[in-house]
């Protein structure tokens, strides 16, 4: 399952029919992948919980202290960056065609289910946005899954295709993004530039400019500050965000879904492909990938992280390369987890109450650096954000397994279920009682 079929490994011929109804038990193969996506997501995420947003895209903007920093920059720029996200938006999709699966094995309405649990998740997720995080990605899914719902029944070849024809739509549309601003940036260049060119540029260099003194005392001023202080510029100046960003990414973000469901038709998620069908599906797509990342790494540096190169070769230029790094992850993933263990047992745990983990990592993330708790933003370099990341993945591999040896779910995952079925949903597990879905 992927954009790009390697040509020693093609799609078998059946993939053109129907696929059957999947199963509905538990996929652990789809846990595993869910416990890193959710555990990787931190890893990116880190730096805008604790930094001014700018060095989200751009490492020179705030945090860049030493080479360790530049190297910390490197391999999440390779690995994480978009990586995570967009595995999970694979594992949204699949998870969402399973949730269709089982409402229609036990005799449910497929569509009143899934369009519960979409409206709950919109809700969760503007509440997240609104009243914890700025950086929040429920939302944007649950706006998505309104769609994604259309394209349960296609084959996986139909689904591949889907999702290949939308990234075909999102790459120019981030090409033209960045074509836009190199000529604003040469427009604006000379003097007496038109004052509306000179605001529009300044409007697409946000989050991706070094800011300026200015600017970053503001920043630390806000996020140093009360936590109503923060709500109230979520709402005043962010308020369209959710809205305005799905506008923009709703087709990478669509296609990757579709890869989801195609990866959990084909058999990809259950873990069913021969180990060597994995290990040449990561070894052309890290051949593929790796090199490109690491080539737009080098353009970057060597054109100084200026906004226009920013723009270009960290988002535009990588739209068609990602899915291939992320399939090519979740192979590598597949295939160091098939054995088992209890580290992988954890993990696994971890991916079942990726949810919990997901908004409970926000409220902690939230608290450590902002000024209403421990008021610690600003104040690590990007090296040293891996302190408050390590201890964090600890933490989920410590709780999520208990919990869920005692309960079906985690918190969240049965507020959002009790919610969308609009009943209290059975919470302790009965003894020989398998996980919850």
């Amino acid at each position: 399952m992927s954009t790009a079929a390697p040509a020693a490994e093609p799609l078998p011929a059946a993939v053109d029919e129907p696929a059957p109804p999947v199963s509905p038990q538990r996929i652990r193969q789809l846990d595993i992948v869910r416990g890193f996506a959710v555990m990787g997501i931190l890893a990116m995420n880190i730096v805008a919980f604790a930094m001014p947003f700018s060095a989200y895209m751009n490492p020179t903007a705030y945090g860049l202290e030493s080479n360790a920093d530049l190297g910390s920059w490197l391999f999440s720029f390779i690995f994480i960056d978009g990586k995570m996200r967009g595995l999970f938006s694979f594992l949204f999709g699949a998870s969402t065609l399973l949730v269709i699966e089982r409402a229609k094995a036990s005799g449910a309405s497929p569509a009143k289910v899934h369009y519960a649990r979409m409206f709950w998740l919109l809700v969760f997720g503007l509440l997240h946005f609104y009243l914890i995080w700025f950086g929040d990605i429920l939302a944007a899914y649950a706006m998505t899954g309104l769609i994604l719902f259309f394209f349960r029944n296609l084959s996986v070849r139909a689904l591949i295709r889907w999702g290949i024809a939308l990234v075909l739509v999102q790459a120019p549309l981030m090409g033209a993004g960045a074509g836009r601003m190199a000529y604003l940036a040469d427009a604006t260049a000379a003097p007496n530039a038109d004052a509306a060119l000179v605001e529009e540029l300044d409007m697409m260099r946000k989050g991706f400019a070094r800011p300026g003194t200015e600017q970053v005392a503001e920043d630390m001023a806000l996020h140093r500050g009360d936590w109503p202080g923060l709500v109230e510029h979520r709402v005043t100046e962010q308020g369209a965000m959710p809205f305005k960003n799905l506008v923009f990414f709703i087709w990478e973000t669509l296609a990757y879904m579709l890869f989801g469901m195609a990866a959990l038709k084909s058999g990809f998620f259950r873990g069913e492909w021969p180990a060597e069908r994995y290990r040449k599906w990561a070894a052309t797509c890290f051949a593929i990938g790796i090199p490109a990342y690491l080539l737009f790494a080098v353009l970057l540096y060597r054109d100084g992280f200026t906004p226009e190169g920013v723009f270009l070769y960290s988002l535009a230029a990588t739209t068609p390369v990602r899915p291939l790094m992320i399939v090519g992850i979740a192979c590598l993933i597949v295939l160091l987890t098939r054995n088992g263990g209890a580290l992988v047992d954890r993990i696994a745990a971890a991916g079942r109450a990726a949810f919990t983990n997901y908004l409970g990592t926000s409220i902690l993330m939230t608290t450590l650096f902002y000024g209403y708790g421990a008021g610690l933003y600003g104040s690590l370099s990007r090296i040293e954000l891996w302190l408050p990341v390590v201890a964090i993945w600890a933490l989920m591999l410590l709780w999520s397994k208990p919990w869920l040896d005692r309960f079906r779910y985690g918190p969240f995952e049965w507020l959002w279920r009790s919610l969308s079925r609009m009943r209290l949903e059975p919470m302790r597990r009965r003894a020989g009682a398998g996980g919850g879905g």
